[in-house]
């Protein structure tokens, strides 16, 4: 029997969404004891980030086989989970502001360059399909591309409580900084998926 170009599409996406959905996970882990460790806004963001892109992974995975329209809902719906790490990171940068203690410079420079080794390794893996499949892929792609930029920036919050400022601020401008990109991509995702509804029905 032979075998389409769309069965090797699939099967090469579930292979590289399900990669991307356990080194979430892993690294959920690791950056949200970290992050409670040493008190670090950013990294409670990133870390919440991680989950959240772990359960959009596996829905993806679960909803491959459905119609447009049934995905396109999904994609809907995975637009408000991208709002999830928004608003947890609104309350703990709020939890900060009452005890400003800069975190620890070099476990979150050095957990955040971890980050960003996982993330890009993620958004390298989903590029080829950020077209596929519709609004769903599309945010799987932008969540890694997202939290890779994130990353950057939390190495350098780091940076510069170590040697320039050391202050709570440059943790907390990055943590809210990375909540606003999530509703922006979750914007971006439920614009698609609306888009695709529509030509559905």
């Amino acid at each position: 029997m032979d075998v389409t170009g769309t069965d090797i599409n699939n099967s090469s996406l579930q292979r590289a969404v399900t990669i991307v959905a356990l080194a979430n996970v892993a690294y959920f882990g690791v950056e949200f004891a970290v992050a409670l460790a040493i008190g670090s806004v950013s990294l409670f963001a990133d870390s919440v980030d991680f989950l959240e892109d772990a359960a959009v992974n596996f829905l993806i995975l679960l909803a491959l086989g459905w119609s447009v329209r049934a995905r396109a809902r999904m994609g809907m719906a995975l637009a408000a989970i991208l709002l999830v790490p928004a608003l947890a990171t609104v309350w703990m940068a709020w939890q900060k502001f009452t005890v400003p203690i800069a975190p620890e410079p070099f476990a979150l420079s050095l957990t955040g360059l971890g980050a960003l080794v996982v993330n890009l390794s993620c958004a390298f893996l989903l590029a080829r399909f950020r077209h596929h499949s519709g609004s769903m892929t599309k945010a799987a792609f932008l969540s890694a591309r997202n939290d890779a930029i994130a990353n950057v920036a939390i190495v350098g919050a780091g940076l510069v409580t170590a040697f320039l400022w050391i202050s709570a601020w440059p943790d907390l401008i990055v943590g809210l900084g990375i909540a606003a990109m999530n509703v922006d991509a979750a914007h971006e995702v439920w614009t698609a998926a609306r888009q695709e509804h529509r030509e559905a029905a």
